[in-house]
């Protein structure tokens, strides 16, 4: 068989596959776009109308919609910067040899396995409890008061949750970098003198460089879309103190009733999200270039 009909053979195979796929994407963003341009709530169904781009400016007029953007930022650039500090730190920590090393590094990466749902309920309800959780239990041992977490810094809570989730993938994504690095090269810089911090900031940084920068993008691109952790946390409080983009829209559509609202701002979501995604392609591309 030549090669061109092995790839028409292959074509044919797998047209179910994207053709179910197209239409699993397709259609619920055509159906957004087309709630997103009508009058549909779901307490007065019988009253819908063509409103046209009214939806988005009662969207973006909310005064809840800066503060969401704003938390939405916050939430990515605060876990972004604990998982690679610490990924780093974790991903030096396990290449070294010692005991139970296979072990240990099970124990890292065990929680990206937990679901957001389940970790969330986790931290809320045995972590950071203002009068069951482990916090404090340890600030009473103290002699101090206890701190609730999720009422008075509902967000920084939320960042730490996801932090500890995706704390795992940064690890393993940086420690299969630092394993790539040519051993022989860290012997040279030994015989010439350089001392651990000199080699961390002088070879094993620039080496980790587009490790690091693909952790960003493909971890931007899910926590643009965190929601399960503020849903069973904070439920975006107190106030708007906990309510990113993401939760915004499911209040504007399933709290609030308001369809066609919660619609558009589903568009600004994914519109938002594709210029966040295309900006960082291009700068890993550049990066990979290098």
């Amino acid at each position: 068989m030549s090669t061109q009909h092995s790839r028409s053979a292959a074509r044919i195979m797998i047209a179910p596959a994207t053709f179910l796929l197209l239409v699993w994407m397709i259609v619920p963003l055509l159906m957004t776009l087309y709630y997103s341009f009508r009058r549909y709530r779901l307490l007065s169904p019988d009253r819908q109308g063509w409103v046209g781009f009214r939806n988005y400016s009662s969207f973006i007029d909310n005064p809840a919609f800066w503060q969401a953007m704003q938390n939405t930022l916050v939430l990515v650039v605060g876990v972004l910067i604990i998982t690679i500090v610490l990924g780093v730190l974790f991903a030096l920590l396990l290449d070294m040899p010692m005991f139970g090393q296979g072990f240990i590094r099970i124990l890292v990466i065990a929680p990206f396995f937990v679901m957001p749902t389940v970790s969330a309920l986790v931290w809320k309800n045995m972590f950071l409890h203002p009068a069951n959780g482990l916090f404090a239990y340890g600030a009473k041992a103290l002699g101090l008061q206890p701190y609730d977490f999720l009422s008075q810094a509902p967000l920084a809570s939320i960042i730490g949750i996801v932090s500890w989730q995706w704390l795992p993938f940064a690890t393993l994504i940086l420690l299969t970098a630092i394993q790539s690095l040519d051993s022989e090269q860290l012997e040279a810089a030994e015989i010439d003198g350089a001392g651990p911090i000199s080699r961390f900031f002088h070879i094993k940084l620039p080496h980790l460089s587009r490790a690091i920068t693909v952790v960003i993008l493909i971890q931007t691109i899910f926590l643009l879309s965190v929601f399960a952790e503020i849903l069973v946390t904070t439920n975006g409080g107190p106030g708007t103190a906990s309510t990113n983009l993401t939760y915004l829209v499911y209040a504007k559509s399933l709290l609030s009733f308001d369809v066609g609202a919660g619609s558009a701002g589903g568009v600004i979501a994914i519109i938002l999200a594709n210029i966040v995604a295309i900006f960082l392609m291009r700068a890993i591309g550049k990066n990979l270039d290098a």
